[in-house]
């Protein structure tokens, strides 16, 4: 009897050591999904510093380190960022920020309205040097400073005290919340920029007041980010760490992603779109952005704006993203994407197509600009795109027209990015690939790329009354004779024609079904600050 007893005892005991151990291991089990990402990124970032960089991936990076006055929730409305509250004059000029008390950088420090201050001064100051400066231009004698003609202590950005910042604008701008969400105006700790002028190669030199910051960069092959304990809204990020791999070549980051190696990729390949266009991962996203290719107006045959509007007219747009893009991308015969409203209705409905396919016209254009320059043959033309496979097939696709429909041989050439980025920028080129994201949602900050003052416009084409036309818009108060500026300044530019556009971007993701709550914009790349993983 006691034997019994001794053994109904242990088979009890082991039951409920069993019971305890599956409890224990369900709760491992759904516990146990490390809160990390991996993310392909494509290439090395051309910079992150976020006063100099001018690129949408490295903005990427970026947006998950820093976080400005500004910023977007999940859904893409704006809203305000590490400020708690923000005062505005009854004119309209002077707006009034108070920076939330718990917000600080990733060392633990008090992100200060001094920060700010210094930050887009820094970017305004002509030793910058920095491409993006003129977004800052609506800051009263920003622009004037930038061009070395008043100090700094003219510029309208004034510290009340270390939680209260004061900026001046020369006129009202009724998209000043949405221009401040761009990474020109994030603020950088001053004691790291000014202790290194080489702060931004090496992981351990950052200081970000974002929810994460950096902790490894093993440059041209990974970035890893961490979670930031110190950011004020810790308690929202689930993910304790984020990678972004810098692989170039498309195939291979579609394999990474198949064996789960890579949980997020932006670049489908074209002959795998089929296969994964009905999967629960894929997603078809509409992006604020124009592809194109560019002219040096400053090289031959560039220089005869025939040659440009030839060139424009022997496209088959409606081929290219049917047949080469495949991805959902649009035609495009103009600068401004859709998707700016206007109180008539989209801009790019109201402003319509500028040319049309028109291979005759083409060619009789070539014809009269060759008898304009004293031609006997046509000069040698080479595009130049920065290596990918996606670049690559529209350039050779464009080559082929243009030899079918003008008889012109179009060389090709690319370059790894930073080093194509220079090479247009020294103006070593004759054509080149390019495309263009609004940072915020307005036909402004699409048309203002060919300022004749704009860094970023690498074409050489200056004019006056282009330039004019956006410094008028940019102060009109009325908004339909805004739009109606806007409107004639990108018939100028469409005119001329230093660029052609070839279509309007469709971005194309795959997320892994184990990646919750991304944040999809129609002008950013996807934000994974709220994302958790949950398998």
């Amino acid at each position: 009897m006691k034997n019994k007893l001794i053994v109904i005892l242990f088979i009890c005991v082991a039951m409920i050591m069993a019971a305890c151990s599956e409890g224990e291991n369900k709760s491992g089990a759904e516990g146990s999904v490390k809160q990390e990402l991996v993310l392909n990124a494509g290439s090395e970032p051309a910079s992150l510093d976020p006063a100099l960089n001018t690129s949408v991936t490295s903005g990427w990076i970026l947006d998950h380190m820093y976080e400005g006055l500004y910023t977007r929730d999940q859904d893409g409305n704006i809203t305000l960022g590490v400020a708690e509250d923000v005062e505005v004059s009854e004119d309209g000029t002077v707006y009034t920020f108070k920076i939330k008390e718990d917000a600080k950088w990733s060392d633990g420090s008090d992100l200060t309205a001094e920060d700010f201050k210094y930050s887009w001064e820094r970017v305004l100051n002509p030793n910058t040097g920095a491409r993006f400066a003129y977004y800052l231009f609506v800051i009263k004698n920003a622009e004037a400073y930038n061009k070395g003609e008043v100090s700094v202590d003219d510029v309208g950005i004034k510290v009340i005290n270390d939680k209260t910042l004061e900026v001046t604008l020369e006129s009202p701008t009724a998209f000043l919340d949405s221009l401040m969400t761009i990474w020109t105006f994030y603020p950088v700790k001053k004691d790291i920029v000014e202790g290194n002028e080489n702060w931004t190669l090496d992981a351990k030199n950052f200081v970000t007041n974002g929810a994460f910051y950096m902790t490894e960069w093993e440059h041209d092959n990974k970035i890893i980010l961490s979670k930031n304990d110190d950011y004020y809204s810790q308690d929202d990020i689930t993910l304790k760490q984020i990678t972004f791999e810098m692989v170039d070549d498309a195939t291979t980051a579609y394999q990474l992603y198949q064996t789960g190696d890579l949980d997020f990729i932006s670049s489908i390949p074209t002959d795998q779109l089929s296969a994964v266009k009905d999967s629960d991962e894929y997603i078809e996203f509409p992006y604020y952005s124009t592809a194109m290719f560019i002219f040096n107006v400053n090289k031959e045959p560039f220089t005869n704006r025939k040659v440009r509007q030839a060139f424009a007219m022997a496209v088959d747009r409606k081929s290219l993203v049917e047949n080469v893009g495949q991805t959902g991308e649009t035609p495009a015969f103009a600068m401004v994407p859709p998707g700016a409203d206007t109180p008539d209705g989209d801009f790019r409905e109201l402003g319509g197509d500028y040319f049309k396919k028109d291979y005759d016209q083409a060619k009789r254009l070539i014809e009269e600009a060759m008898e304009e320059e004293g031609w006997s043959e046509f000069p040698e033309v080479t595009l130049m795109f920065s290596t990918s496979d996606n670049n690559k097939r529209y350039a050779e696709a464009v080559q082929e027209m243009l030899k079918q429909n003008l008889n012109i041989d179009l060389k090709l050439a690319n370059q790894e990015w930073n080093t194509y980025l220079d090479t247009l920028g020294r103006g070593d080129y004759q054509m080149g690939r390019m495309s263009w994201t609004g940072l915020y949602i307005d036909p402004a900050v699409n048309l203002e790329y060919y300022l004749g003052t704009s860094t970023n416009n690498r074409t050489g084409w200056v004019n006056d009354q282009y330039d004019q036309l956006l410094k008028d818009a940019q102060v009109e108060q009325d908004i339909m004779k805004r739009f109606e500026l806007l409107h004639e300044a990108e018939e100028t530019l469409m005119t001329d024609l230093p660029f052609m556009p070839l279509y309007f971007l469709t971005k194309n993701y795959l997320t892994s079904t184990g990646v919750k709550n991304v944040a999809y914009y129609e002008n950013r790349s996807p934000v994974f600050k709220w994302a958790k993983k949950t398998e």
